[in-house]
């Protein structure tokens, strides 16, 4: 019943503003324009105000706030920048555009012509010369109230739902603006990232996203079909394979952001579609790409916050320069006690049970380590950690290791006790990648659905010849919520995946 009269209320809301629209009609006055001309935003205006100056302005924003007062009124409009106060007299603006301004209501978009003054109570305001509505809302925004309790100020019916947030982002951003800020920063880190590959000359470029083979990660492939060519095709799960391609037709350093596509679970660190950004440089290897990170980590997060700092789930992450280096193995053994150097598969599952992990039967000996450190190890991760040196086996698409027989040369970064990005120095030898990608195929045959495939046209690739090249992935999201201090992705996603309403 409580929600039949929350419908019903807002109902009566909608059907008063569809009345105000049509009596705006009726009044000769269009209710969306096609244009204004802005000549200045709140925050600007309220930075460069002189007291002994009037400024002309034409502002424009959202009206969040009225307080009619017979002849005059005050309200707030809100601007990409932030909000200001609007003065508005009807012996000023005229009888007819006065009796206007009681059509609107708290949503509705307008531009206001003026100048620049100070109130009595100090707020630096507009006083309108004339105002023009630029846009009649017609459903209500749920904007909070504030009551004052034992002397501090309280907020009530805010749009605080989550979820709700999540599904109706416009309305998030209008009604909690501080929204925005996690977005502005995103930018910043995406566009501080390009411009750091860019200097050293490196090519940003394309690679598609709808593949006829998919790989280069261990993941489950979102399907479509193509109807003119009849043949199934992928969403990508990454862009590796392609921007290997490139570095085997002659370009020493290439990079991409990417939409990438998973066929996963959703949860606060998950989302099925991902941006991340792939950087594959020539002549290069992973102890290079991780002085690399270290420097473009750092650099990052004070571009945007103004220091290496950082809160993230609660702990003080410092990002600057040098990051602990830990081998997978040394991790495991540290957190755990447990020894998997040397172990077969039948130990490595045995070990895995008596540390209380009930595993998949259909896995192989990679992903039985992978679940051993994603359960016990990566969580305990908080400071930036390089985890070094992983098995074959959890790697197919990896350089052997130098020195260490059975491993190969990839590092994960890990803070905040997640995975924020990995790199190998490429595995470029075309008939060891020929048997690694064969054995993945084993494993798909096992019931391993998120092994690899075998790639006939890269392989091919690579017979041609690709220079040592080390590579890296950066999930951008992640990096992100460690820099911004937002603990769900879906917070740094404008319009996460949700389930349907």
């Amino acid at each position: 019943m409580h929600q039949d009269n929350e419908q019903l209320s807002l109902n009566d809301q909608m059907q008063r503003r569809f009345d105000e629209r049509r009596h705006l009609q009726e009044s000769g006055i269009n209710p969306y324009p096609c244009s204004f001309e802005v000549t200045g935003h709140s925050r600007q205006i309220i930075e460069h105000f002189k007291e002994d100056a009037e400024e002309k302005v034409s502002v424009a924003g959202r009206i969040m706030a009225i307080r009619r007062m017979g002849k005059a009124s005050f309200f707030h409009i809100q601007d990409s920048d932030g909000r200001m106060q609007i003065y508005l007299k009807k012996d000023e603006v005229g009888d007819d555009a006065y009796a206007t301004f009681k059509l609107l209501d708290i949503g509705d978009i307008v531009g206001v012509n003026g100048y620049t003054f100070r109130t009595r109570t100090g707020e630096i305001s507009v006083h309108a010369e004339s105002f023009e509505l630029l846009c009649k809302s017609l459903r209500p925004i749920p904007v909070a109230k504030e009551k004052e309790v034992e002397g501090e100020k309280v907020v009530f019916d805010a749009f605080a739902d989550r979820e709700l947030r999540y599904r109706q982002r416009y309305v998030d951003l209008i009604v909690n603006p501080e929204v925005r800020n996690t977005f502005i920063k995103r930018s910043a880190i995406v566009s501080h990232i390009r411009s750091f590959f860019t200097s050293q000359g490196w090519l940003e470029v394309e690679t598609p996203i709808l593949q006829p083979i998919y790989g280069g990660a261990a993941a489950r492939p979102f399907t479509t079909h193509h109807n003119a060519l009849d043949m199934q095709l992928y969403l990508r799960i990454a862009n590796e394979l392609y921007l290997k391609r490139l570095i085997v037709g002659g370009f020493d350093g290439v990079f991409e952001f990417a939409k990438d596509f998973r066929n996963e679970g959703i949860d606060r660190f998950h989302n099925p579609e991902f941006t991340q950004v792939e950087l594959y440089v020539a002549y290069k290897d992973y102890d290079w790409m991780m002085r690399l990170v270290e420097e473009l980590f750092q650099q990052t997060a004070i571009a945007v916050n103004g220091t290496a700092m950082t809160t993230f789930l609660g702990h003080e992450i410092s990002l600057e320069a040098p990051f602990r280096r830990l081998t997978i193995a040394d991790s495991i053994r540290e957190y755990t006690g447990a020894e998997i150097e040397g172990k077969t598969e039948t130990e490595l599952r045995n070990l895995a049970k008596d540390l209380g992990l009930e595993l998949d039967p259909k896995i192989g000996s990679g992903k039985i380590i992978d679940e051993i450190f994603g359960e016990f190890v990566e969580p305990k991760l908080i400071q930036p950690t390089f985890i070094t040196d992983y098995p074959t086996e959890m790697s197919p698409l990896a350089k052997p290791h130098r020195s260490k027989p059975g491993l190969v040369e990839r590092f994960e970064l890990i803070a905040g006790g997640k995975e924020i990005c990995n790199s190998f120095s490429e595995l470029n030898d075309p008939v060891i990648q020929r048997q690694r990608l064969e054995e993945q195929a084993s494993l798909r045959q096992r019931g391993d659905d998120e092994a690899m495939v075998v790639d006939e046209d890269f392989l091919r690739a690579l017979e041609y010849g690709m220079p040592p090249t080390a590579g890296l992935g950066i999930g951008i999201d992640r990096l992100v919520m460690l820099i911004t201090g937002e603990e769900s992705i879906r917070d740094v996603i404008f319009f996460p995946h949700l389930k349907p309403e």
